[in-house]
């Protein structure tokens, strides 16, 4: 489904991302965990076309991103780390608003904000202007927002920051719901425990390389995740 091959980032001098390979599967829940400053959010911003590869290249289903974008595009849903609804419409206007962005009919527009509101709890909420909801309900509204045209891909670049636990876990079995449909799931954290609970594999990311790449079930192997991982990126 996603192929990145050599791709690089640089801002100046400063590289974001430094040569990372690697491919995620069809259905796969893929993670890219690290800590702050790792090139997580770079990365998942190239592979959402929000920013150009300095260099490498990316595939999508086989294809190039250049001279694709429309059809990628159609691909992808994003639920991006910093809240950006408009805070003066309601819930359903917010859902209305990014509907019509992707053409959907009106009576589809219609079934579909039902649909999702009902999967992730928030009917009762659906005239309440964004601004009055918990910090929970706006995260689970990102992710109904992300979903709306039906992508087959979900970016979620640390959808759980600064939940408490019971949220989190909510959130969680959000995710867990959406690959049982079969959507390819792309997740950047820098949690060990969500990692380990939702990711099929992960690619833990140091100073913009990824140094280890395997299953959960591999990284856990023979000694726990966090330990591995402060390892893996304590500061040369």
């Amino acid at each position: 489904m996603i192929e990145l091959v050599d791709v690089k980032k640089f801002f100046g001098s400063v590289h974001a991302v430094d040569g990372i390979t690697f491919s995620i599967a069809d259905g796969e829940v893929f993670g890219l965990l690290g800590k702050n400053g790792a090139g997580k959010t770079t990365t998942i911003k190239m592979l959402t076309l929000q920013l150009k590869p300095t260099a490498g290249d990316i595939f999508f289903e086989g294809r190039p991103i250049r001279g694709n974008e429309i059809f990628i595009k159609s691909l992808l849903g994003l639920v991006p780390q910093h809240l950006n609804f408009d805070q003066d419409l309601t819930v359903e206007e917010n859902l209305e608003l990014h509907a019509r962005l992707h053409h959907l009919p009106k009576l589809e527009r219609r079934e579909r904000i039902d649909e999702l509101l009902k999967f992730v709890e928030l009917e009762k909420v659906r005239q309440s202007f964004v601004r009055e909801l918990s910090g929970g309900m706006k995260r689970r509204l990102l992710i109904v927002r992300a979903l709306i045209h039906r992508p087959k891909i979900l970016f979620l670049d640390e959808p759980t920051v600064a939940l408490d636990p019971q949220v989190r876990h909510k959130i969680w079995e959000l995710i867990i719901d959406l690959k049982a449909q079969g959507i390819t799931i792309v997740l950047t954290t820098h949690y060990i425990e969500e990692a380990e609970n939702l990711c099929d594999r992960v690619a833990i990311l140091n100073c913009g390389k990824i140094v280890a790449l395997d299953t959960t079930e591999n990284l856990c192997a023979g000694r726990p995740l966090e330990e591995k991982f402060i390892k893996l990126t304590a500061d040369s």
